[in-house]
């Protein structure tokens, strides 16, 4: 795992245990998109991270395992909405959009407004410097596909 990585976390002391699942969920993701390393020995070597006793473990697994299972249909609904090849993207960028795309198919308990917001979260911190209003963008794209009757409802 990259220590480049870590270090541009955001030091919030407030951070609920779902979102630290999400960020050690990209963490993971991170790490799968550049060495295409098996699933399993990511989610060890992330098990063993420090602080991660405080981060919602069920959610890390279905975020980890459900976006990695579900990679192909997630950049099926992403692609649309972006205007590079998925390939070219930023893979912290890339990765916080397969969280939010998995989160708003698999996850309708959620509100959208928070899973738009809690990928954004994961770019401006980990991420480059306008990474995180291409996250949102796109996001916003497709929540209003995946979620339309709630989406019209909030507006």
């Amino acid at each position: 795992m990259s220590s480049t990585l870590s270090r541009h976390a955001n030091p919030n002391k407030n951070r609920t245990p779902r979102h630290r699942a999400r960020e050690f969920a990209l963490q993971g993701l991170y790490q799968w998109l550049m060495s295409q390393e098996d699933a399993g020995v990511i989610d060890a070597y992330i098990r063993n991270a420090h602080g991660f006793e405080k981060a919602d473990r069920e959610h890390f697994d279905a975020l980890l395992h459900g976006t990695i299972r579900d990679v192909t249909t997630l950049r099926e609904e992403i692609v649309p909405y972006i205007d590079r090849a998925m390939d070219q993207l930023s893979p912290i960028e890339h990765a916080a959009l397969l969280i939010g795309a998995y989160e708003l198919k698999q996850h309708i308990e959620i509100p959208y407004k928070v899973v738009i917001n809690e990928a954004v979260e994961l770019a401006k911190s980990f991420g480059g410097i306008d990474g995180h209003k291409y996250v949102n963008g796109v996001l916003d794209k497709l929540a209003s596909k995946l979620r339309a009757t709630e989406v019209a409802a909030g507006r």
